[in-house]
This record gives C-alpha cells, sequence and structure tokens, in this order.
C-alpha cells in the first residue's frame, strides 16, 4: 500500500515514539533510588519485605503488562489500522502515568505496582510503530528506516533518563506527571499528521476471534524458523534486561551515584547508541544481516562479564556501560529488519508485537530472578546476563545456517 508523503509520515511515527519512548525509560534511574536510597517507609520497607526484592516486583510489574498487551496489540493493528490503535493505547497509557503519580505522593505500594502493570498493558504499542516503519517498504527502505526509528527511540531513553534524574527531587511523583504530559503531545502530534498505513488483514473475522487466534504467540507454529528465532532472542534479551534493569544498582552499589548521576550515565549511553543507529541508517553495513548481529551480541555478552568484575573500579565500569551502547544499537536495529522482511507474509504488525513479547517475557523472568540474586550480589544478574548473551550467539550460528537453507 502506497501512501503520500512517506517520509512526512515516518518524521511523525519518529516523533510520536520518542515522546512515548521517553515515559517508557523515565522510572529506570529512578526505582533503585526510591528503593534503595530513600529513608525506610512503609512504601519502600512494605510488609517489611527487603527493598531489593520490592524493586524486583515493581521493575517486573510494568513489562508483564507490556507483555499481555503486546501479544494483541500489533495483531490488533493489522485489523482496526495503526492510527486507531495507536491512539488508544497512547490514551490509556496516559491514565497509567497518572494513577503511577497519585500512588507515589499517597506511598501507596500496592497502587504503584497496579499502575506500572495497567500502563505497560499499552505500552507495547511501540510494535504499532515498528508496524507503520514497514509499511512504507518500498518507498523507504527498510533497514534505513528502521536504524532511524531505533535512533529515535534510543533518544527517548536519553531524554526519559534525564527527565526523571534531574526532577527526582523535586518530588517523586513529578516526572510521571512530566511523562503524562509527553504522552498528550504525543496524541496531538499522531491526530495532526498521521494517516492510516497498511492493509487491513483479517477482515473477515470478528475483532473476538482476531485476539483469539491472531496473537503473536501463535506465529511459533507458522514458520519453524521464527520459531527457532524466539528461543535465540529470548536468551540475549534475558542478557539486555539484566544490564537495563540493573546497571542503575550497579550505579548504585559501586559507583555510589544519585539519581542525577545515573540519569547522566544513561544519557551518555544513549547518545552513543543514537549515534550508532544514524550511522548505521546512513552507510549500511556489508556484512550479512544475522551474521552482524550474531557479532554485536557477543560483544554484549563479554561487556556484561567485563562489568561483573569492576565492582571495585567504578570509573572504568562506567565507561563499558556507555560503550555497551554500540553493540546494543546495532543488533536493535538489524534482527527487526531482518524479521520484518523474512515473515512479511505472517502481517508486520504480529511480528513486531512478537519481538516486543519476547522482550518483555525476558524483562518479566530478568525482574523477578534478578531481584532475589541482587539480595546475594548484584553482580550475579550481570554474570547471568552474559551467559545467555553468548548462548544466543551460538544459536544465531544455528539460526544463520537454517535461514540459508530456507
Amino acid at each position: 500500500m502506497n501512501v503520500s508523503h512517506p517520509k512526512l509520515i515516518l518524521l511523525t511515527v519518529c516523533l510520536v515514539a520518542l515522546m512515548s519512548t521517553a515515559g517508557v525509560a523515565m522510572p529506570y534511574p529512578i526505582l533503585a533510588p526510591i528503593f534503595v536510597n530513600s529513608a525506610p517507609d512503609a512504601f519502600n520497607h512494605f510488609l517489611g519485605l527487603p527493598p531489593k526484592l520490592l524493586l524486583g516486583l515493581a521493575l517486573a510489574a510494568n513489562p508483564l503488562g507490556i507483555l499481555l498487551g503486546s501479544t494483541l496489540i500489533g495483531a490488533l493493528s493489522d485489523r482496526l489500522g495503526r492510527r486507531r490503535v495507536l491512539t488508544g493505547t497512547l490514551l490509556l497509557t496516559f491514565a497509567g502515568y497518572l494513577l503511577t503519580a497519585y500512588a507515589l505522593w499517597s506511598r501507596w505500594y500496592l497502587l504503584f505496582v497496579l499502575a506500572r502493570f495497567v500502563t505497560g498493558l499499552t505500552e507495547g504499542n511501540v510494535a504499532v510503530a515498528r508496524a507503520i516503519v514497514a509499511d512504507l517498504h518500498p518507498q523507504l527502505d527498510r533497514t534505513r528506516s528502521f536504524a532511524i526509528l531505533n535512533a529515535v527511540l534510543y533518544t527517548g531513553w536519553l531524554v526519559g533518563p534525564l527527565i526523571g534524574g534531574l526532577t527526582l527531587p523535586l518530588g517523586e511523583a513529578v516526572p510521571f506527571l512530566l511523562a503524562a504530559g509527553a504522552i498528550l503531545l504525543c496524541l496531538a502530534v499522531l491526530l495532526a499528521f498521521l494517516p492510516e498505513t497498511g492493509e487491513r488483514m483479517h477482515q473477515d473475522q470478528s475483532l473476538l476471534q482476531v485476539m483469539r487466534g491472531q496473537h503473536s504467540f501463535r506465529l511459533l507454529s507458522a514458520d519453524p524458523l521464527l520459531a527457532r528465532l524466539f528461543w535465540m532472542q529470548l536468551a540475549f534479551a534475558i542478557g539486555v534486561n539484566a544490564f537495563y534493569e540493573f546497571y542503575p544498582l550497579w550505579l548504585v552499589e559501586y559507583a555510589r551515584l544519585d539519581s542525577r548521576g545515573i540519569a547522566v550515565v544513561t544519557a551518555l549511553m544513549c547518545v552513543l547508541m543514537t549515534s550508532a543507529s544514524v550511522l548505521l541508517g546512513k552507510l549500511g553495513h556489508k556484512r550479512a544481516p544475522l551474521e552482524l548481529a550474531r557479532i554485536n551480541a557477543a560483544w554484549v555478552a563479554l561487556g556484561l562479564l567485563g562489568l561483573s568484575l569492576l565492582a571495585d573500579l567504578p570509573w572504568p565500569g562506567i565507561g563499558l556501560i556507555v560503550l555497551l551502547g554500540v553493540p546494543l544499537a546495532i543488533y536493535n536495529a538489524i534482527l527487526p529488519s531482518w524479521c520484518s522482511e523474512r515473515f512479511a507474509n505472517l502481517g508486520q504488525g504480529s511480528v513486531m508485537g512478537l519481538l516486543t513479547t519476547i522482550f518483555c517475557v525476558a524483562n518479566v523472568l530478568v525482574a523477578l530472578l534478578g531481584s532475589v540474586l541482587t539480595i546475594l550480589d548484584t553482580r550475579l544478574v550481570l554474570v547471568l546476563g552474559a551467559l545467555t548473551c553468548g548462548l544466543a550467539a551460538g544459536w544465531l550460528q544455528g539460526v544463520i545456517r537454517e535461514a540459508a537453507e530456507a
């Protein structure tokens, strides 16, 4: 389906993704200080439980919501249209941020966890943004468009943590109120500039039939190669989430940084991620896509192992955290683009939804298991991440062989 002004549509999607991702990324540098560095109260010592365990449960609530939502959001966008689904999810996300802010203001831990879960239900809409980018092919080059979108997403990971870390001293609810305001801006941009894209699928089915039969997990039985890729991507996502979720805690414990310091480190890492994605989009690459993904997965594994060994050397550890942004950015630009091309017949919304679902499954698993491991030693989570990323790099070799045979 060709559209008018595809570059304007890409720009609009990028602006919406930027503001939306900033809200998703904002809590990462502030939750560890809220639970570990704040004065003890009924919130961060709920039921007398260890703060690290409460932190893990809070970290798990949001991706658990994204997990449940993303299994359907991508497929629903194939059925109802990208614009309609994106509008509805942004409205619900706005309400979720307001509820989160109230829970922090009232020091109500259970409501905070519930609010993070509810917000997550509709934050899986990045799958819709990726599906819109895939819809613009062949009018716009798919790999370059994904690289540009990823650069914008990383910019959101730069802006969000900076806002969260710098405004946390004003009050724990303030960053979430600002995130709610960003979502309103998203809605205004979307309604003003984004038309419908893509061909409607599953029009012969009711909405209930689509939700029951077209969820992302059904793709695993539709293509054996995609099923194999699922397990590889799950292993890599476990390693990535071990890094994303717990490097702020590493910075609190070993580098003695507060929320502002964590925000600065995160921003520097995201600058590198954005730069790497922009360069990849402009210059392209000479290697086969999956081979390039395999190499960068191996670099991430080595980086996480190195970080686990640098507890007594905080400044080299901080530098390594920043540098890990480069292989992460390259991997995350390459793999969605390859999946979009290889599995286009299964529906772009569903395929992108499956990738989001995999990331969220890993997010939940790491948050729950990692919170237990951190009670023993935070470095154990990083070792776990290094092992799973190394496993993913090995599995990718088998996926490369199978894809070549197919």
